[in-house]
């Protein structure tokens, strides 16, 4: 019987070792210390911008340093491999978008498990997508741009922030509801991607608003359209692609939080309730409306539905479009 005792104690002594990270940030007080923050984009990104908006935030609130980590490349596998793998404690988080349920249909074989591998904590912000163009092409609307590719099949191209990204999944759900055929120019981010259609060099881009809403002011780019199911209130003036001709082309482009799985479900609620308090602030709102962005939360289990429900519609629409896994 003693030996049986010594057995279950030890037993009870390994379970709770196991969880001491997670109940010792909650009983210190949880944040002690700076908080990481993995955008799987580059500086300048729409996901970083963003990211840089509500952790400014964030971090007043929690007394706490939240340092934005840049880790592009691979379409946001690259930093999601990080936080997959980062200890479940609460001190790595990451921001990413729309494009975390689609790198599943897009990527033969993922370092990680898109659904198990990570706690969704809440949507940040649903953002439209422009199609933006530069001047330059003559193009001024578009119909005219769908003429343009149907007149010359396999000649026009568009940029995306990476393979199987979300901006990438928007133009190709706009390929096919046009009937049209375009090639995509994969970049790291939106940053690239902008420049490379302010020169001329790519012909068109399904951006979100935030980069490039500065260039459409000032007549640098052109707005056909807007991918979203509604017209975006940064530019009520652009009608959505179904608006302009092209019904079915609708995409929902969104930024969300996400931690590593297994982070106890305490620190979840309470980086959910930070980023609702955050998205609550004039500063925060008043820097989304000049981005053209719409604050979204929903609480960590609905997120987590919404992700699943979203990565088998990816799939339907990887499938249609013909990509093959990279």
């Amino acid at each position: 019987m003693k030996q049986l005792a010594r057995t279950t104690a030890l037993a009870t002594l390994t379970c709770l070792a196991a969880l001491l990270p997670g109940l010792a940030s909650a009983q210190n007080g949880y944040p002690t210390k700076p908080i990481r923050v993995i955008v799987p984009f580059a500086a300048g990104s729409t996901t970083d911008i963003i990211a840089r908006a509500i952790t400014d935030k964030m971090g007043q609130s929690m007394g706490q340093t939240l340092v934005v980590d840049n880790r592009g490349g691979a379409s946001g596998t690259i930093g999601q491999q990080a936080v997959a793998t980062a200890a479940p404690d609460g001190y790595t988080i990451m921001i990413h978008s729309s494009s975390h349920t689609v790198s599943p249909s897009t990527f033969a074989k993922l370092p990680f498990d898109t659904v198990n591998d990570f706690a969704a904590v809440t949507p940040i912000s649903s953002l439209p997508n422009a199609l933006v163009i530069s001047p330059a092409k003559g193009i001024k609307t578009l119909q005219e741009l769908v003429a343009a590719a149907k007149a010359k099949p396999g000649t026009i191209n568009f940029a995306s922030a990476g393979q199987g990204s979300a901006t990438h999944l928007n133009a190709e759900k706009f390929k096919l509801a046009a009937k049209i055929d375009a090639t995509n120019i994969p970049f790291k981010g939106s940053a690239e991607a902008v420049t490379e259609v302010l020169s001329g060099r790519v012909d068109y881009y399904f951006s979100p608003i935030a980069p490039v809403i500065g260039q459409i002011k000032e007549g640098q780019l052109l707005a056909l359209a807007v991918g979203s199911p509604k017209r975006a209130a940064a530019l009520p003036e652009v009608p959505t692609t179904a608006e302009a001709g092209v019904p079915g082309s609708e995409f929902n482009f969104w930024i969300g939080m996400m931690a590593p799985a297994k982070t106890p479900r305490e620190i979840v609620n309470r980086l959910h309730d930070e980023v609702a308090k955050a998205l609550a602030s004039p500063e925060v709102k008043e820097r989304f409306l000049k981005l053209g962005a719409d604050a979204w939360t929903l609480k960590p289990e609905q997120f987590d539905a919404y992700i699943k429900d979203e990565i088998k519609a990816n799939a339907t629409l990887v499938k249609a479009a013909g990509l093959a896994p990279q």
